[in-house]
């Protein structure tokens, strides 16, 4: 099985892969955008490869090699819209090594006071303890906020996680993301985008631990005493449950819902050496679409994706060498072409005439914006020198 793993030469050629402009009018915008200009354009990008799936309705997927960090196709990549629970890949990329697995916690009421109401429990109970380890479980398998909450009471609170989410983000150049709380619950100004939540699951995938916890199927919770009982991953591509059969090489990630975001899913599998990344948000229909989708752009990638030359690339983090990436210049601008939070319009992702229309007049602007402020900066610097569970009780997670 081949891990994710850093990249040198090949990232190079990658960006340089994505950098191909729009048009003469646009090419001024070019490779302002994380990942390559491409990702910010509306409407399906793809290269080289043909037979991506019909009828898909999502507001925004992408897929990418893992290793390479590759995005061989992608719909609306750096779209801004409520992540719902994947977000806790963040949370984990933060917060996981933190704590050693086998430290032991005795959980108090003030730790859970600051839970959402209709948020999505594992069902950790005041007054008992859990090892560190349980309290993953419980966050990677049961989606649940409480042992979210936990967690950051012992990483010294919610607002000092929220913080170094939001740096952490930062640092793994994910700009499009707005952390307002840990767990992923709705709250006004909670985004991401399919790109920042692939490099969340991209990041977390070279940690064992993390790798471990988003690929465990089932575990036993403690009930108080020496009682336990069983919790199951809501991944329903990982266990096969409501109806669906398991994805052959399945090795996580991370699902979600609310009732504002619907469903999302980052999903990652590995076949014939090779691991493929899926982020899939806001599909239309609810229940299962939102693993179908995933399961049909991942075979897609492991067969006519092996012909797709890139149309992006998944950045490297700051902190580990990465070249420092700039964000689309006058973002309030081009967010008509990022995907600013709306309706969903009609039809699947080949139907969005008019979204690819308004991404390109957006963009035609931030070209323009940006020629400005070049023949601006060139005159000063002449003149002084001079960016789920989903199912049964609908539980919000």
């Amino acid at each position: 099985m081949r891990e994710c793993s850093r990249l040198s030469r090949r990232a190079v050629l990658g960006l340089t892969a994505a950098a191909l402009p729009l048009s003469t009018a646009t090419s001024a915008a070019a490779a302002t955008v994380v990942g390559g200009e491409r990702l910010v354009r509306a409407g399906v990008q793809v290269r080289g490869a043909t037979g991506l799936p019909e009828k898909l309705t999502a507001r925004s997927w992408l897929v990418a090699d893992c290793e390479s960090g590759e995005v061989l196709a992608s719909f609306n990549a750096h779209r801004r819209l409520a992540p719902a629970s994947t977000l806790k890949m963040l949370f984990a990329d933060t917060v996981l090594k933190r704590f050693d697995r086998t430290e032991r916690y005795r959980v108090t009421d003030a730790d859970l006071a600051d839970i959402p109401a209709g948020s999505s429990l594992v069902g950790i109970r005041p007054g008992l303890t859990y090892t560190v380890e349980q309290l993953w479980q419980g966050v990677f398998l049961r989606s649940g906020n409480d042992a979210v909450h936990v967690l950051s009471h012992m990483n010294g609170g919610i607002a000092k996680t929220v913080a170094e989410m939001q740096a952490k983000a930062a640092d793994l150049q994910a700009l499009d993301t707005h952390v307002v709380s840990p767990d992923g619950f709705d709250h006004k100004g909670q985004l991401s985008s399919a790109y920042d939540l692939t490099l969340f699951a991209r990041h977390g995938l070279k940690d064992p631990d993390f790798r471990a916890y988003c690929g465990t199927r089932t575990a036993d919770f403690p009930a108080g005493g020496k009682k336990t009982f069983q919790i199951q991953n809501t991944d329903r591509l990982l266990t096969g449950a409501w109806g669906l059969k398991t994805y052959h090489g399945l090795i996580g990630v991370k699902n979600g819902y609310t009732s504002h975001a619907g469903n999302t899913f980052t999903g990652a599998a590995t076949r014939g050496g090779r691991t493929l990344l899926v982020t899939v948000m806001h599909p239309e229909a609810g229940g299962n679409a939102v693993y179908e989708h995933t399961a049909a752009l991942l075979d897609w990638g492991f067969t006519h994706g092996r012909s797709a030359q890139p149309v992006g690339l998944l950045v490297e983090p700051l902190s580990a060498g990465g070249a420092s990436a700039t964000p689309v210049p006058a973002r309030k601008t081009v967010r008509a072409a990022a995907g600013a939070p709306g309706p969903v319009s009609g039809g699947g992702s080949g139907a969005r005439i008019a979204e690819g229309a308004a991404g390109a007049l957006a963009l035609l602007g931030a070209g323009a914006w940006t020629l400005r402020r070049r023949r601006a900066r060139t005159a000063g610097a002449t003149a002084g020198e001079a960016a789920e569970t989903g199912r049964g009780r609908r539980r919000r997670r």
